[in-house]
């Protein structure tokens, strides 16, 4: 098993973060390990997409030191080789770890350095680092300083950029200009579209030269975006468990995976966040099954994550 989307700050153990924050006495506002897991956990019928990205919260508290950061790493590298992956990418938001005085810089080498910690540990899997930009307010700065600390480790533990956030309140066309320049740097790049926001979102981060899609559900709206997708091989990085959480589909609606993958789009399987949405790739196997997928689908998902990835 291998994965291509999966978010570092949310997929932190609750009881490292409880350990951590109880350690160093950071306010966390909760009073025990259950009240943690309730804050960073979303519930079985979350409400909406603020309360699921409220449970970011805490993570991004106790994500401000190196050795915190570390460890963080090192553990997941752990929970996902003890699950049988083969081949993982992680990605975060270096400029979410500045808030305490370290640099983007330090916080990249943090997370090698837990990284490679952990394939020593378990050297049956291999981790890639993704450096998200975000969307957002008076970023520019700070997401052209992530570019070029791409550009600096890429092939030491980084393999490429991402653009994540507010998708609905931040069009993917406003960042034309970051990924002008990831592409003067032959950087490569996926990009969050077509979750929050409608097939335009997809199309714009096709026309930047994305050959990835962060999610790129609401592609299904689009009949000719799915035919360029499919006669470009473009690859959706798809999360169902998550798209649930975050009401990304009508509830009353089967996910468009399936019907993708039946139409020829080269569509994986992801978990996005393993502690907030509470799942493992175990999991999205069986919902996949659970809306038409066989085994053979499940493998040729497979091959085509193994095609995509970025190493």
């Amino acid at each position: 098993m291998l994965e291509l989307h999966l978010h570092l700050d949310g997929s932190l153990r609750p009881e490292s973060v409880w350990d951590i924050a109880d350690s160093q006495n950071i306010n966390t506002g909760c009073s025990s390990l259950e009240e943690i897991r309730d804050n960073m956990i979303c519930p079985p019928h979350c409400p909406d997409l603020t309360d699921y990205l409220r449970r970011f919260d805490i993570p991004i508290l106790v994500f401000q030191k190196e050795s915190n950061i570390e460890r963080f790493s090192y553990e997941l590298v752990e929970d996902l080789a003890k699950e049988g992956l083969e081949y993982a990418e992680i990605r975060f938001a270096p400029s979410h770890s500045v808030k305490e005085g370290l640099s983007q810089e330090a916080v990249v080498e943090a997370v090698i350095s837990g990284i490679n910690r952990g394939m020593k540990m378990y050297p049956q899997i291999k981790i890639q680092l993704i450096l998200c930009c975000m969307r957002g307010d008076n970023m520019y700065e700070a997401n052209m300083k992530t570019i070029n600390v791409a550009k600096t480790y890429y092939g030491k533990g980084v393999a490429a950029l991402d653009l994540a956030g507010a998708e609905a309140l931040f069009p993917t066309d406003s960042f034309r200009e970051l990924f002008d320049y990831a592409r003067s740097l032959d950087m490569p790049y996926t990009i969050h579209a077509g979750e929050a926001a409608g097939p335009e979102s997809v199309i714009s981060a096709l026309s930047f030269g994305a050959h990835r899609i962060g999610h790129g559900i609401n592609s299904i709206k689009d009949e000719s975006l799915i035919e360029r997708i499919i006669k470009d091989n473009i690859t959706l990085e798809v999360c169902i468990q998550s798209n649930i959480d975050t009401k990304a589909f009508p509830e009353n609606e089967v996910h468009p995976i399936k019907k993708l993958y039946d139409m020829g789009v080269h569509v994986t399987l992801n978990t996005d966040n393993r502690t907030v949405s509470n799942t493992t790739l175990a999991h999205e196997i069986e919902l996949a099954k659970s809306i038409g997928f066989t085994d053979d689908d499940i493998n040729k998902m497979w091959e085509y994550a193994k095609m995509a990835r970025f190493d």
